[in-house]
């Protein structure tokens, strides 16, 4: 089968070069029991690539399963993967097979692989050197044959130095790396891909499909496109419903774009994913940036009273213990800044004369912030239909962290 048949069978669009070698590695790859690293940016199509693996293996009559780990807790994640025991842990009424128990045979799709937690992480090597696992409050071992393919728009290289993720687990998986090139690097399929879209929504609406001018199409070509082909299709959709003309020009089109549309601006410097173009815009960098400063205040809040509890041998003395003793509440609190200029503190060290009251409760986030912050998350789900990947990676943070910033704040639905 060549390659423009396998393109017609999995509706992939696009005739770059960087897109054809994907392709191309992936079929090379697929008759092997090689393990596939997936890259690339968020909305690119990673998970087309495991399902050509999977159907041009030997394991094709097997089962396939895709699991997206960035949407499993972490305090189930083990059981999802692994299975269960009964009575292992809380609500474990009955034994529980795990998905890769389930697909023995056949092939599992990890998803989002760079989510998962550290010890997770130490389970699927043993799974990838050895074949085997051990079922959550079980001791025995259990044997199964299945492939894994991986995929993450996370830079592994950076979380292996941050020791968010194994360096020997990342060795073992990127046995054979496929990288998705962004749309933004593939000029020449864009038009192609809206033109496949808009006949697409004309059916499903049943409405004439929308058409671009010249205009419209060189301004397609020159946008940045951080949401890649799902973000296209996105707005491909929107303007199939929205638009009562047919035939769309660049003016109308740029409605329907973020601020900088025109822009072919290059990536954030420093960035620590793929997907990190997605900050195209001041708002989206003032949601990452006020969610960093917010961590960066919690740190520092911490240090400074650990500092003040853990000395005993500090005490402060005069008006700089009044001082120290003003930047909290009576509950521990940190008090928002005032007007009033600061002395810069002197620390002598002495004796401590008096025992320094024990606050047990920590210190909480500053009401502003979490105001700020709660707004923020609403404004992100709204804007993305509710969809909390696309909203937790419009704010920079793992969809993991805002289940539980939802349900921290009462959010949930």
């Amino acid at each position: 089968m060549d390659i423009q048949q396998i393109k017609q069978r999995f509706g992939i669009i696009g005739n770059s070069n960087a897109l054809n070698r994907a392709i191309d590695i992936a079929v090379q790859v697929a008759p092997t029991d090689l393990s596939v690293l997936i890259t690339g940016e968020s909305g690119t199509g990673k998970e087309v690539f495991p399902q050509i693996i999977h159907q041009f293996s030997a394991r094709k009559h097997g089962r396939y399963i895709a699991v997206n780990c960035g949407a499993i807790p972490e305090g189930t994640v083990d059981s999802e993967l692994f299975g269960h025991e009964k009575g292992s842990f809380t609500g474990a009424l009955a034994d529980r097979k795990g998905y890769f128990e389930e697909s023995n045979g056949g092939t599992i799709f990890l998803d989002e692989i760079g989510e998962l937690p550290l010890a997770t992480q130490a389970r699927l090597l043993r799974v990838l050197e050895t074949g085997e696992f051990i079922r959550v409050g079980s001791s025995k071992s259990i044997k199964t044959n299945v492939r894994v393919v991986g995929a993450t728009n996370v830079n592994l290289d950076k979380a292996i130095k941050d020791g968010k993720f194994r360096e020997d687990l990342f060795y073992r998986l990127n046995s054979v790396p496929v990288n998705i090139p962004p749309l933004r690097e593939r000029a020449g399929d864009i038009h192609l891909l809206f033109r496949k879209f808009a006949g697409d929504f004309a059916n499903k609406y049943r409405m004439p499909p929308i058409k671009l001018d010249e205009s419209a199409q060189n301004l397609l070509e020159k946008y940045r496109w951080p949401g890649n082909v799902r973000q296209l299709k996105n707005i491909a959709e929107q303007i199939s419903i929205v638009e009562s003309q047919r035939l769309l020009t660049g003016e109308n089109l740029k409605q329907y774009l973020p601020s900088n549309a025109g822009s072919n601006l290059p990536a954030l410097v420093g960035s620590d994913s793929y997907g990190d173009a997605n900050y195209a815009n001041e708002r989206e960098i003032l949601y990452k940036v006020l969610f960093d400063m917010k961590r960066d205040m919690t740190d520092l809040k911490k240090l400074v009273l650990d500092i003040v509890k853990s000395d005993e041998n500090m005490n402060f003395q005069g008006e700089h213990a009044q001082i120290i003793r003003n930047l909290y509440n009576e509950e521990g609190e940190i008090l928002q800044p005032s007007s009033t200029q600061v002395t810069p503190i002197t620390i002598t060290p002495r004796r401590i004369e008096h025992e320094i009251e024990d606050t047990e409760e920590f210190v909480e986030e500053s009401l502003l912030i979490e105001e700020m912050e709660k707004e923020f998350i609403e404004k992100a789900l709204k804007k993305h239909g509710g969809r909390r990947k696309n909203a937790a990676k419009e704010l920079g943070i793992s969809e993991r962290t805002l289940y539980r910033k939802i349900k921290e704040y009462g959010m949930e639905e």
